[in-house]
């Protein structure tokens, strides 16, 4: 009996310890998984694919400090960026999809992308043009959201890396594509500069008058990718006023000062401070999902800057735009298996768009999005990272 009670004994406590290793082991993978989420690139070759008779690629830019960001040409998206954190870490501060196909069959189509030939909302999806009116597809509610059903998110544009810190990418959306007149040309440079910057430059032409808001949809975590709630982000906002919309999110017309409302980011709040008052405005966008008016601002002063209170990594946006859409992360529903196997979970990314106003071109006391023949848009913006 006493035999048989130590070799119970022994194998219980050999059990013990290869279950306790094994758990160490799944332990250690999870943590080694969670770690190649925040330091490796997705695998090109997820991304060598034929959409539209064209070829789909994974481009991959770095600075002199390390700093990396990868894109893909469908839809002119921007699929993971590389910077350090407080402690030198590098951190994927993107949330996107580890293939093409992930991007294409998002619930949410915007991660990423380029936004075009009109980024945000035009009301009842039409807009008069010298006298005409032209009709866009509806694919927000009543309103036309970022282009309408087939917006530049879902395009393959022409590709062509101009050296390690520099890709092009480029785009001729034809006459009436989605309901726009003219054909346009359409040139967006993404750089990655020496001083931790992502630069983005959007350059277009037109044949025919028509209207253009180009813009860039990235969706940011600053703890990185997948790591969780962005609610106690550090948020700041160089802007007196904002545009208030109804309940389909279409701005009323009015520019309204932000004091005294949970719009109030002249001063840094975290997200989620206010973002659940009992405030029409929120109720309407579910959260923050509203375009600020920048007070007057060059290239040199950041209109926003947002901190991750995890990681200590800092974002300041600098642009040449009007305007600035602060968005709260309020339509993301868990339905999407993002990088590593992490889900869109609800307000774990925010995006900062720089763009003209929602529906300029309903609202004339709005800077005008019309370009003409013999114009050229141009804009420019940046997010700058730094860490403290």
């Amino acid at each position: 009996m006493k035999t048989n009670y130590l070799l119970a004994l022994s194998t219980a406590s050999v059990l013990a310890f290869t279950a306790c290793n094994n758990t160490s082991n799944k332990q250690t993978t999870a943590q080694t998984a969670d770690n190649m989420q925040q330091t490796v690139l997705p695998a090109k070759i997820a991304f060598e694919k034929t959409i539209d008779n064209k070829k789909i690629d994974l481009y991959v830019l770095k600075n002199k400090n390390g700093m990396e960001a990868a894109i893909t040409n469908y839809g002119g998206r921007l699929v993971s960026l590389f910077v350090p954190d407080k402690n030198g870490k590098m951190t994927d501060v993107v949330d996107g999809f580890d293939s093409v196909d992930g991007y294409q069959h998002s619930t949410e189509p915007y991660f990423g992308a380029t936004i075009g030939r009109y980024g945000n909302r035009i009301a009842n999806g039409k807009f008069k043009l010298d006298g005409k009116e032209y009709t866009l597809f509806k694919n927000n509610g009543p309103n036309t959201l970022h282009g309408g059903k087939k917006g530049y998110q879902d395009v393959v544009w022409d590709a062509k890396q101009i050296n390690d810190t520099t890709l092009q990418l480029t785009y001729v959306s034809k006459d009436m594509e989605e309901g726009f007149p003219g054909n346009l040309n359409v040139k967006v440079t993404y750089a990655l500069t020496g001083d931790n910057c992502l630069k983005i430059n959007y350059v277009a032409t037109t044949d025919k008058p028509t209207v253009v808001n180009l813009t860039n949809h990235a969706f940011f975590n600053l703890n990185g990718s997948g790591s969780g709630s962005i609610l106690n982000h550090q948020v700041q906002i160089n802007a007196d006023n904002y545009t208030p919309v109804d309940s389909t999110l279409i701005p009323s017309g009015k520019i309204e000062r932000v004091n005294g409302t949970p719009f109030d980011f002249k001063k840094p709040a975290t997200i989620g401070a206010r973002v659940n008052d009992n405030n029409e405005q929120l109720k309407n966008g579910k959260g923050y999902d509203h375009n600020f008016v920048l007070n007057k601002h060059g290239m040199n002063t950041p209109v926003a800057t947002v901190k991750g209170d995890k990681s200590g990594i800092v974002m300041e946006v600098y642009t040449e735009e009007p305007g600035l859409q602060f968005y709260s992360g309020n339509f993301m529903h868990s339905k999407n298996s993002m990088k590593a196997g992490k889900k869109d979970d609800y307000r774990t990314a925010f995006a900062m768009e720089t763009q003209h106003f929602p529906d300029s071109p309903n609202q004339p006391q709005f800077p005008s999005t019309v370009l003409k023949p013999g114009q050229t848009y141009k804009t420019e913006s940046c997010y700058k990272f730094l860490s403290k």
